[in-house]
C-alpha cells in the first residue's frame, strides 16, 4: 500500500523487451534506503516487485496485464518517474490510501497556469467516473490530489508549487498519458451497496420487445 506522496523523480536506465513482457531498471536513490529485493515501490503509481537490486538502481518485471493496463506500455531510456516505496505502519498517511493497482489511462486534455498554481483537466475512462466526486481523492501517475471538478468524462485538479516541483506532473503535456486510480474505499462501498440496491427484472413488455 502507498500513499500517493512521491518520495523522489527516478529515471528509466534501461527497457529490455522480452516479448509479452519487460524489463524496467530505473535509476534512483531515496527509494532504494532500506529496499530489499520483493519489495513493493510505485512507479507513476503502478506497483512493481523489485526483482534485482544494483548500485543507485533497480529493476522490475512488468508482465503484459500492467503492459495492456498502465502507461508504462510507452516507458523509455531517460523518462523520469514518480517513485514511492510501500507506507509502513509506523508512517503518516500523508496522501491516502492508494493501493498501486491502476484502474485505467487518462489523457491530458489541458492546463491552465496561474501565477502559484496549474490547473489540469484530465480525461477519465467512462467506469471510473461514478467512483470520483468532487474534492475525493483521486491518484494521478502515482500522485495523491484533491479532485476540483468532476465531469463524465474528464475531471480537473489543481497542482500547487511542490507538486509541480517534485513530480513529473510539472512536465506533463497536453496529450501525455497518465496513469489513474481511483479511491478503493469507493470501490468497496458500491460492492457492500449493492446487495441492498434493487435489481430491476424483465417485464413482459420487455420481453416481447
Amino acid at each position: 500500500m502507498f500513499t500517493g506522496i512521491v518520495e523522489e523523480l527516478g529515471t528509466i536506465a534501461e527497457v529490455t523487451d522480452q516479448g509479452d513482457a519487460i524489463r524496467l531498471t530505473v535509476e534512483a536513490s531515496t527509494v532504494l534506503e532500506g529496499t530489499v529485493l520483493g519489495d513493493s515501490i510505485s512507479v507513476n503509481g503502478c506497483c512493481l516487485t523489485v526483482s534485482a537490486l544494483d548500485e543507485g538502481r533497480w529493476t522490475a518485471d512488468l508482465m503484459q496485464e500492467t503492459l495492456d493496463k498502465t502507461s508504462l506500455r510507452g516507458a523509455a531510456p531517460g523518462d523520469r518517474v514518480n517513485l514511492e516505496r510501500a507506507v509502513t505502519v509506523d508512517k503518516r498517511l500523508g496522501g491516502h490510501i492508494v493501493q498501486g493497482h491502476v484502474d485505467g489511462v487518462g489523457e491530458i486534455v489541458s492546463r491552465s497556469p496561474s501565477e502559484h498554481w496549474d490547473v489540469v483537466e484530465i480525461s477519465l475512462p467512462i467506469h471510473l467516473s461514478r467512483y470520483l466526486v468532487d474534492k475525493g481523492s483521486i491518484t494521478v501517475d502515482g500522485v495523491s490530489l484533491t479532485l476540483v471538478e468532476v465531469h463524465d468524462a474528464s475531471f480537473t485538479v489543481s497542482l500547487i508549487p511542490e507538486t509541480l516541483a517534485r513530480t513529473t506532473l510539472g512536465s506533463r503535456r497536453v496529450g501525455d498519458l497518465v496513469n489513474l486510480e481511483a479511491d478503493v474505499i469507493a470501490k468497496h462501498v458500491e460492492k457492500l451497496l449493492g446487495g441492498y440496491l434493487p435489481t430491476s427484472t424483465p417485464t413482459a413488455n420487455d420481453e416481447e420487445e
